[in-house]
């Protein structure tokens, strides 16, 4: 364990196992969403807090050919667009932050997403997950964006050890290789999504007990 892992108190797990599990488990993991350029996913994964990925993709199919680009959203106002996307949760917000980051984006970046973390999450409605999404998925740079999924599967199996994503984030990158961030990403989101579920996990299905904490302590809970 490095010096950086025993000051957070990580476990000690086998990382490469759990990765190369994670990648026979999961071969083609991709992101989701349904993006042609490093506009249409930023403006999709905006759209994503808090709602499914299958959603976004359903509004998004009709709003990108109707809206490609920062101008034609800046051609509606908050109202129409709020109308474009109100089967979307939080919706109204959402509307308010793509306009601005629109705008943003053609005042400051000439019309074009930045592929730089602290440009990112300078605009409207992007923090650092979705700043990971966009560069990663996007451009290609190495990144890791933690969403619930990520945060809760990293926990249990002892990848990670906390309730904040920044930093879940560190911890993660800290023990998994630079060239398998955006992957293992990928990893995590799909275990989530199919198997490791929040509220019931579906443990008799999954390649990874063996190295599991969280299976490992309801086992000996059930034993007692």
């Amino acid at each position: 364990m490095s010096t950086t892992e025993a000051k957070a108190n990580l476990p000690r797990v086998p990382v490469t196992k759990i990765l190369d599990t994670l990648y026979e488990m999961y071969p083609d993991a991709h992101c989701e969403l349904d993006f042609r350029n490093p506009f249409e996913l930023l403006i999709a994964t905006i759209l994503s807090a808090q709602a499914t990925d299958k959603k976004v993709n359903q509004i998004t199919a009709t709003l990108f050919q109707k809206y490609p680009d920062p101008e034609s959203f800046l051609a509606l106002s908050q109202e129409a667009l709020e109308q474009e996307i109100k089967e979307i949760g939080l919706y109204k917000n959402k509307a308010k932050n793509i306009l601005a980051t629109c705008h943003l984006l053609l005042t400051h970046h000439g019309g074009q997403v930045p592929a730089k973390m602290e440009q990112l999450v300078e605009l409207p409605g992007v923090g650092r997950k979705t700043a990971n999404v966009v560069l990663s998925n996007a451009f290609g740079i190495p990144a890791m964006a933690v969403d619930t999924h990520v945060l809760r599967v990293s926990n249990r199996i002892g990848l990670a050890q906390s309730d904040d994503p920044v930093v879940i984030e560190k911890q993660l990158t800290k023990r998994i290789p630079k060239a398998k961030w955006t992957d293992a990403h990928h990893w995590l989101i799909w275990h989530g999504r199919r198997v490791c579920d929040a509220r019931k996990p579906k443990c008799e299905q999954c390649a990874l007990t063996p190295f599991c904490r969280e299976f490992k302590a309801r086992k000996k809970t059930r034993v007692e």
